[in-house]
């Protein structure tokens, strides 16, 4: 985005099954050896977590890859395959034996990206001994989780299920998501309005709709319909995972249901230390700043990812 400046030596090409993405390595601040990976949620990029980034970094060195139909990387419609959650979690797998070999890690997912890391370390139990720990920043695991009314969620998924198609999918991206409309009317839908509503000027209002264009512009139409349909029809697994996780969740949070989610994760991770924090977005802004979206790391688990 071009009102965030990430420095390009942090950023290399990846390529994983014949799809081309970018990956983010951002050193640590301080002399810790921590290795953090963090997977970033839908509707994302790796300049949209830029701020997140440069504070996790106070933890240890950063890495956050694309993924495939997000941020500008390849579809798995390229190489003939569909973007449901097995496959990203495959994807996943892929990556952290590809980038990080034998090395111990803590895995960070954010909302959808935590759904994935979930079902990765469901799918590929033999990543478990190179886990530290795994931290759920608003995550969720199961479709029960969001608090959606059941009208709302059958018209969202009816909805994005027809644009998933080929044709549909381009004849929304060349209308819908043609700058002007999305200029002039994307403040005003439901889930939008939480993303404007702490915005403290004009300026920075225009800035928020800027990003979001070019989110909406480099994230593929296809693979955001059809992972919504994922997300929102999502069975949570019977697999367990023999690790602890550490979940944070908003207190206010407009999508999920702490309580259920809370629930969800204990019947897959051996330990769930749940942290809620007194916030009224479901995460931060896509336009925030180090100090900003900081604010979702709250100190118990800040405190953690110093002693690991």
């Amino acid at each position: 985005m071009d009102n965030i400046d990430i420095p390009e030596k942090y950023i290399s090409n990846i390529n994983i099954d014949g799809m081309n993405g970018r990956v983010l390595d951002l050193p640590a601040k301080s002399a810790s050896k921590n290795k953090l990976l963090f997977i970033y949620g839908h509707h994302s990029s790796i300049e949209r977590w830029w701020g997140l980034m440069l504070a996790l970094s106070n933890y240890g060195s950063v890495t956050m890859p694309d993924l495939p139909g997000f941020g500008g990387m390849d579809s798995f419609y390229k190489i003939g395959k569909k973007p449901n959650i097995d496959n990203m979690a495959d994807y996943l797998a892929k990556f952290i034996k590809k980038h990080f070999k034998d090395e111990e890690i803590t895995i960070a997912g954010m909302s959808f990206g935590f759904a994935v890391s979930t079902r990765m370390l469901q799918r590929h139990p033999e990543l478990h001994k190179q886990i530290k720990i795994v931290v759920s920043i608003v995550g969720f695991v199961n479709q029960e989780d969001f608090t959606l009314s059941p009208v709302r969620k059958q018209v969202y998924i009816q909805a994005t299920r027809i644009l998933s198609h080929k044709v549909p999918s381009i004849i929304f991206r060349h209308i819908a998501l043609h700058p002007l409309f999305l200029n002039a009317f994307y403040g005003k839908t439901h889930n939008a309005k939480n993303k404007f509503k702490e915005a403290g000027s004009k300026q920075e209002i225009d800035a928020i709709k800027a990003a979001e264009v070019t989110l909406w512009h480099i994230n593929d139409v296809r693979t955001w319909c059809y992972t919504t349909v994922a997300i929102l029809t999502l069975k949570n697994s019977k697999v367990k995972v023999d690790l602890p996780v550490w979940h944070v969740g908003v207190s206010e949070d407009h999508f999920f249901d702490n309580n259920k989610v809370e629930k969800h994760l204990s019947e897959i991770y051996k330990d769930v230390l749940h942290i809620k924090i007194d916030a009224k977005m479901h995460a931060p802004s896509v336009i925030a700043d180090e100090k900003a979206a900081a604010e979702i790391l709250p100190q118990d688990l800040r405190d953690r990812l110093s002693k690991l």
